[in-house]
């Protein structure tokens, strides 16, 4: 009877040898354990990932941007228009507004001014009717700026007399360039004008010497600038200089001679003002003795 061979040995170890051969070696598994090296190495730098930006579209300037750009007769025709539709905001821009200063008035005069001259026509007659229809609305637009800003320096508007001087003698100035033209009913324009800044001087001279004892009128030589007006304004201003000869032969101040027309020294005048200071007389010889 043939021997029976047995395989069950032989499998066992055949499935543990192939155990044993799919085992790694022991310097593999060695090599499998983490390396100190590995820890040394730096690490790559992260990826920073930007995030994608809005697609750019139009937008409206801000309101701060929008006046920047504005010229100041662009600003004003919108300030106009807003306070038109709004009256309220009138006098809230008023209160917080600046006042206006001589200086910056004069600039404003010296526009209007600017515009005259530019309006008058090349060649010809600068004081023919022709002339005055072409320049009247610049005309006019310059004695309603004085007309207008004339009572804003006047007191008790305006409680400081130095600038309501200094205001008027600019004033005044404007006016004597004003054309003379050559017909009498558009020379009124310039006449009125005079007889508006006279009772203005007036006013200011009078209002100025209740205070601190007329000091504003003694000092800075505004008697003599007023005489010059007087003299270039052919004695338009004699009320004026006639309020501040009062005022100043008042205080003990001689005023400059002013004078009539043909150029001679109102005597009559002066002799009131010497009474008036206590001064007349004496300029005259003492005489001792007898008569």
């Amino acid at each position: 009877m043939p021997k029976q061979v047995s395989y069950t040995t032989t499998n066992s170890a055949g499935r543990k040898r192939k155990a044993e051969d799919e085992e790694p070696p022991p310097d593999d598994r060695m090599s499998t354990s983490p390396s100190p090296s590995l820890h040394q190495r730096p690490l790559p730098p992260a990826r920073i990932t930007k995030r994608p930006r809005p697609g750019t579209s139009g937008r409206p300037l801000a309101l701060s941007r929008l006046l920047e750009t504005l010229d100041a007769d662009s600003l004003r025709n919108i300030l106009q228009t807003v306070c038109q539709r709004h009256p309220g905001l009138g006098a809230e821009i008023e209160q917080t507004a600046p006042r206006p200063s001589v200086s910056s008035t004069l600039s404003v005069l010296k526009s209007y001014e600017s515009a005259l001259q530019a309006a008058f026509p090349f060649g010809g007659d600068p004081t023919s009717d022709y002339a005055y229809n072409r320049v009247k609305p610049a005309l006019t637009n310059l004695l309603e700026a004085l007309a207008d800003f004339t009572p804003h320096f006047l007191p008790p508007n305006e409680s400081q007399a130095s600038q309501s001087l200094s205001y008027l003698d600019i004033a005044t100035e404007f006016i004597h360039r004003l054309p003379d033209w050559s017909t009498f009913q558009h020379r009124l324009h310039k006449q009125n004008a005079y007889e508006e800044i006279s009772k203005a001087w007036t006013l200011v001279i009078q209002e100025a010497a209740k205070r601190a004892g007329g000091i504003h009128i003694q000092y800075g030589g505004w008697d003599e600038k007023l005489t010059k007006h007087n003299q270039q304004s052919e004695g338009k201003l004699q009320e004026a200089v006639h309020e501040m000869s009062k005022h100043l032969g008042w205080m003990g101040v001689q005023p400059p001679p002013t004078q009539q027309h043909g150029g001679r020294p109102d005597d009559l005048g002066s002799v009131r003002q010497e009474l008036l200071s206590g001064t007349y007389g004496s300029n005259l010889p003492v005489h001792v003795g007898t008569w």
